[in-house]
């Protein structure tokens, strides 16, 4: 299934977002120390309304562990289902990881212990310890069990008791989707809905969060940065296409990140900072995701949002450039293909093949931009070479074809 239909998908299933959401005032800041884990281990539903909560996330993670959307990389798996144990608190050991191959910033985890990652957050993070600090917050709200807590709160607001109902209606028939396409994650969307927290919870999970960040060793610096990066690139996107900035449906739809809460994560950060050295894992994370990482780039880049993609890649390069980002850095501009673009990618090709990890992609981008300004031989060495790393490439035969002229 391609990536498109699963962005409808995504995207209609998040139209029934908008009632999850709760309005309320801005909440002090939360002590990160005064927060305290209310499950632990081994932790199992006590009353009829967690047991009938955790019945239907049962049936949701059925559908999710059946999908053909997921990155099944055991590897990978097993290093996010680490790092998970590393930050996410005394059930973490009860921790089951899903990978889903969307290219959109989100994370939730779910009161029953599974989280579904999505590949548009691992490409996003810069190190280990950024994404430490959203897995963390992700077990925040369940080592606080936020998700019970707003269900019991639902069930006094409304008389919609079905609305975890993941069957062939909620998530997948607002949007024209039914029975048959439970399993390709259109009902994705619904499922986010319910992870729309109150700006009170938000604050417990971030202060829960950023004290078993700071526990594990890690930077708790890492979580204001990580939530910091995304408004921007949701502001870099907005400001690109001239228009106002929304929050769509990234982890912004679910996660309400006002410039206070910037401020009360910078302040927790500030009080859980001590002199010892602490690790930021970058190395370690990009061996990780490092087989990945191309797929990750390419599917933002086919977004089409060059605003956010941009933002994307400069914030990456931030810790160096390489021939991977200039090669997705200049296919942003010739994708858009407005006035000017074509030289602003023939200027990255050529910068991404000053890197021995340039993509042969690259090498053949080079090239014909080479021909075009009328470099025949320069053109011509730059396709070879593309042939000699990518000899069997399905437009192999037309390149050679481009030289036999």
């Amino acid at each position: 299934m391609s990536v498109a239909l699963t962005r409808r998908s995504l995207i209609a299933g998040l139209g029934c977002a908008c009632c999850a959401g709760f309005a309320v005032d801005a909440q002090a800041r939360i002590p990160p120390r005064s927060m305290k884990p209310l499950v632990g281990a081994g932790h199992r539903p006590e009353d009829k309304d967690e047991q009938g909560l955790w019945q239907q996330y049962e049936r949701v993670e059925e559908e999710i562990a059946g999908s053909n959307l997921l990155l099944k990389d055991p590897a990978l798996i097993t290093y996010l289902r680490d790092l998970g144990e590393k930050v996410g608190g005394p059930a973490a050991r009860d921790l089951r990881v899903y990978l889903a191959h969307v290219p959109e910033f989100n994370a939730f985890m779910a009161p029953t212990g599974f989280m579904v990652v999505f590949s548009g957050l691992l490409l996003r993070m810069r190190d280990e310890a950024q994404l430490a600090g959203v897995i963390a917050h992700e077990a925040g709200h369940f080592l606080r069990r936020h998700q019970i807590r707003m269900w019991r709160d639902m069930k006094r607001k409304t008389a919609a008791l079905n609305f975890l109902a993941m069957g062939a209606g909620v998530g997948g028939a607002a949007g024209g989707f039914y029975a048959g396409d439970l399993i390709q994650l259109a009902q994705f969307g619904t499922i986010l809905s319910l992870f729309a927290y109150s700006r009170e919870l938000e604050a417990e999970a971030d202060a829960m969060g950023i004290v078993q960040v700071s526990e594990a060793g890690y930077a708790p610096t890492a979580m204001p940065e990580t939530w910091q990066q995304l408004i921007a690139e949701t502001e870099a996107s907005a400001a690109f296409r001239r228009k106002r900035a929304r929050r769509g449906y990234s982890l912004l739809a679910t996660h309400p990140a006002p410039e206070q809460r910037m401020i009360d994560l910078r302040a927790s950060a500030a009080e859980l900072t001590s002199a010892r050295t602490v690790d930021r894992g970058r190395e370690r994370y990009l061996r990780a995701i490092g087989p990945h990482r191309k797929t990750f780039l390419d599917d933002q880049v086919k977004l089409n949002d060059p605003g956010a993609s941009l933002f994307l890649i400069n914030t990456l390069a931030r810790d160096g450039w390489n021939g991977l980002l200039h090669y997705y850095e200049a296919e942003v501009w010739r994708l858009r293909g407005r006035r000017g673009d074509d030289a602003a990618a023939a200027n990255a090709y050529a910068a991404a093949i000053a890197f021995p990890d340039a993509p042969p992609e690259a090498w053949r981008a080079h090239g014909y931009a080479l021909l075009r300004s009328g470099r025949r031989e320069e053109g011509r060495a730059a396709l070879g070479r593309y042939l000699a790393l990518a000899p069997t490439a399905p437009d192999a035969a037309m390149v050679r074809h481009t030289l036999s002229q």
